[in-house]
């Protein structure tokens, strides 16, 4: 079902843009081969929206994207397995294995699975897991066209992950794209992860002091923050209180313009999640996905690779690129510890995980009190960091390449380096170092854990 359920969301686009809508809608919930309560489901989920069972359905689901609010549940089940994916010796089915947070437990009478949303950190794994399609994760562009078509300022804030996820398009002719979907603008999340950079290098000198101190980075992945809070709630106090790249770049861009919207693009479907934690709410207004965009684009017959570039001066840095794949948050502060604190920079063993094994095992050994090999403690979620994320247009190995060669082609090489980064922050009333002591100048980096 699950390709079904994809060409199903493009026509849903299409049928927004040229006035089908109604008529999409209408045909596939009566369609003879589908369930009518799980395809009126999964409709709801494709546009973002939660709708009652009762009433008139269109009706419901048209007032729901009109009205959008914030979802607190990503995830979410539509009809009943059989069960028959099983393949663990121990009886478990394929979402349950690759659930880090165990949120997808047995209902023996019905003899299926059903989501503990209490314990669900909105990561996304089992939707990928799933082969048949019954799990799906909510989608936010038909709410988003709405406000693109009020001419609303919105701005596309695009991971580092995005390189070569669009063929051989340029950050540049991507822009162009953007553009002509109805963004306003496009800017790099790798400008906010060079912000946070200086501030875990800032964060580095307060907290380490000798070998044995612990640093664990919080600013990328919600995956290795959502264990680390469900699951390892006694090693946060070891923990960064930094927002990730998403949330800064959102914070910073309404700071210095409050009109204006903000939609994440990346490969994580745990990013919509974080959005929509207590904390962060209203930062980041949508989150789409690479494969969601890449259909945006084939409904619209836009070829990134094909568009005149919109140029843009270079204003990330070689290490907030890199924060797209694992090692290279560790890359990027590391250099900045050694430019900011080379007396400290002696002190600074990485030690850099990636995949929800990995995680799981380096944070029961520091739980334990194990050697963990390291005091600065880097995690990502999926294999290969962000480019390995369950979203992505390409696989893992050809996503770190291509970042990899747009990161180590950048004009600015160190965070520290950036010019227009200090002018940035001089705008948010940060002039120096001394500055990010300063809990009131420093609010719109952090979250309390």
């Amino acid at each position: 079902m699950k390709k079904e359920y994809e060409e199903l969301f493009k026509r849903l686009i299409m049928g927004y843009y040229d006035g089908t809508f109604d008529a999409i809608v209408e045909e596939a919930v009566s369609a003879p081969d589908f369930d009518r309560a799980e395809t009126r489901k999964a409709i709801a989920l494709l546009c973002g929206v939660s709708i009652p069972e009762e009433g008139n359905y269109l009706y419901n689901l048209k007032k729901a994207i009109t009205n959008y609010q914030v979802r607190q549940n990503i995830v979410e089940k539509i009809g009943q397995c059989n069960m028959n994916c099983v393949e663990d010796p121990s009886g478990r089915t394929k979402c349950q294995m690759v659930c880090p947070f165990n949120a997808i437990l047995n209902d023996p009478i019905k003899n299926t699975t059903y989501i503990d949303m209490d314990l669900c950190a909105g990561c996304g794994l089992c939707v990928e897991a799933c082969d048949n399609g019954h799990l799906m994760d909510r989608k936010e562009f038909i709410p988003l066209l709405n406000l693109l078509q009020e001419k609303t300022p919105v701005i596309a804030a695009v991971a580092p992950a995005i390189a070569g996820q669009f063929g051989s398009a340029t950050l540049d002719q991507l822009r162009a794209a953007l553009v002509k979907v109805g963004f306003k603008d496009m800017v790099e999340v790798a400008f906010a992860a060079d912000m946070l950079t200086i501030k875990e290098a800032v964060e580095f000198d307060h907290l380490v002091h000798k070998k044995e101190d612990l640093m664990i980075t919080s600013c990328c992945c919600p995956m290795w923050v959502g264990m680390l809070k469900k699951v390892y709630a006694d090693l946060v106090k070891y923990v960064s209180p930094s927002v990730s790249p998403m949330i800064a770049a959102a914070r910073v861009l309404k700071k210095l313009n409050p009109e204006v919207k903000v939609v994440f693009i990346g490969p994580c479907i745990a990013k919509k999640a974080e959005a929509k934690e207590k904390d962060l709410i209203g930062d980041v207004d949508f989150v789409m996905t690479f494969q969601e965009l890449k259909g945006v684009f084939e409904v619209l017959s836009i070829t990134p690779e094909e568009m005149e570039p919109l140029v843009s001066m270079e204003y990330a840095s070689r290490g907030g690129r890199l924060y797209a794949r694992s090692g290279g948050v560790s890359i990027a502060i590391g250099e900045a510890i050694e430019e900011l604190y080379p007396e400290k920079y002696a002190l600074l063993s990485v030690r850099h995980v990636d995949g929800v094994k990995g995680c799981k095992e380096i944070l029961t050994k520091a739980i334990n009190g194990e050697e963990l090999g390291g005091n600065f403690i880097e995690g990502m979620g999926c294999v290969g960091g962000c480019v390995g994320g369950p979203k992505a247009n390409i696989p893992k190995e050809d996503g770190r390449i291509a970042v990899d060669e747009v990161a180590y082609n950048s004009a600015v090489k160190i965070a520290t380096h950036s010019t227009i980064l200090d002018e940035i922050f001089a705008r948010l009333g940060i002039s120096s170092l001394k500055d990010f002591n300063d809990p009131k100048k420093i609010d719109i980096f952090e979250r309390n854990f």
